[in-house]
């Protein structure tokens, strides 16, 4: 929505929308940006060091750099986030990911280079966890297990 370049490199927003019980990431941290995920429709959960939080519309989910985080669809309905990123530059990563991601799951070469050219550690190794926890699905994962 807003890109980096276009206010100095200040910031970026991102818009997240998300299809019900969708897990958004794996656990992960970027040590270069801080992340404020602002909920405009549905229930947002999220992991947050040990801490879960869940955010309904008008909250703010603050995702600090340095710490592990995830965060996922709580509902079930759709749901949206606007992702206002700082400084700006990893708006540019969901981008590649994206384009890594149409030709179906991505390579895990390619996708450890991605995190790596953005400063991000990514725990992959988190994801069932997570599914089973929360009971949400990944793409091209499993379906959530029953509530």
């Amino acid at each position: 929505m807003i890109d980096g370049d276009d206010v100095g490199k200040r910031f970026a927003v991102v818009e997240h929308p998300m299809q019900p019980r969708a897990l958004a990431a794996p656990m992960h941290r970027h040590h270069r940006e801080d992340e404020y995920s602002f909920v405009l429709e549905g229930r947002i959960g999220a992991m947050l060091g040990d801490t879960v939080v869940i955010g309904n519309p008008g909250n703010l989910i603050f995702k600090p750099r340095e710490q592990w985080h995830t965060f996922w669809n709580a509902g079930d309905t759709p749901a949206r986030v606007l992702e206002i990123i700082s400084p700006a530059g990893f708006e540019h990563y969901f981008r590649e990911l994206g384009a890594e991601l149409s030709n179906g799951p991505p390579d895990p070469q390619r996708l450890a280079a991605l995190c790596a050219r953005y400063a991000l550690d990514m725990d992959m190794s988190s994801v069932p966890g997570l599914i089973q926890r929360f009971g949400v699905r990944f793409p091209g994962g499993p379906s959530p297990a029953p509530q």
